[in-house]
């Protein structure tokens, strides 16, 4: 997972960015929240936690304008000095998901962000997972479509899988990159392309067949679930399913 942690103190984000990299997962820090939004439109976290008072724009402030603009649910933790019962009430009304008083202690903060992530990307306990017609067995690393097995290569499996876990929900180059590739720089970027491409190909991935696969140009991908009402397999989708920022 990765995680993005906003606090004026480079003591506190220190602090709890150990805290959850020893729990085994990537950490992005941020001293202002504005830096923190400007990230946001073009890179993609699992998790914010955000202290309450910054210089530039206040953690609610910050809680709503992810939750206006960022499609998909992102879980948000408070980690503040704030301890009044009606701090946290405005805290969880603005669309925050949890809410701690510092000082940090790393055993609550990592047992916290354990149930929150629990809660927030659940798992399925068996190998069959089934998205409409695809079917995945994460054991064999296979996808079927209806009932004919679809020969995908190592790497097109995992991007596959990383955009079906993920439907409706935009992710940026780089978060992909990192996910499937373990390198975040643009070198990458004609390898992604060419495996973004073959997948579409490979798995129907066009809105006449139910979902679409779409570049979101200077953004990422998007893989979406489209209604009958919203194709028109007269005028089939361009193969690059290329579509702008609005």
């Amino acid at each position: 997972m990765k995680v993005a942690v906003v606090d004026d103190d480079p003591a506190q984000v220190e602090l709890i960015s150990k805290t959850i990299t020893a729990m085994g997962h990537e950490c992005l820090g941020f001293e202002r929240g504005r830096a923190l939004m400007k990230q946001m439109r073009r890179d993609t976290f699992d998790v914010l936690v955000l202290d309450w008072q910054l210089p530039d724009v206040s953690g609610p402030e910050i809680v709503i304008w992810v939750r206006n603009t960022i499609e998909h649910r992102v879980p948000i933790v408070f980690v503040t000095n704030r301890s009044q019962e009606q701090d946290l009430v405005e805290a969880l009304a603005c669309g925050a998901d949890d809410y701690l008083v510092k000082p940090v202690r790393t055993r609550e903060l990592t047992a916290r962000l354990s149930a929150l992530l629990r809660r927030s990307y659940p798992t399925q306990g068996n190998d069959i997972e089934v998205f409409g017609r695809y079917t995945f067995d994460t054991r064999q690393r296979t996808v079927l479509i209806d009932d004919r097995k679809v020969a995908l290569k190592q790497k097109e499996y995992e991007l596959a899988y990383l955009f079906f876990s993920n439907l409706g929900r935009l992710l940026s180059r780089k978060h992909v990159l990192e996910r499937i590739w373990g390198v975040s720089t643009e070198i990458w970027s004609r390898s992604l392309d060419t495996h973004i491409s073959s997948l579409r190909n490979k798995l129907n991935l066009r809105a006449a067949e139910g979902y679409r696969l779409s570049a979101v140009y200077g953004l990422g991908y998007r893989l979406e679930v489209i209604e009958p009402t919203e194709s028109n397999p007269s005028q089939p989708a361009a193969d690059d399913d290329t579509i702008t920022a609005g």
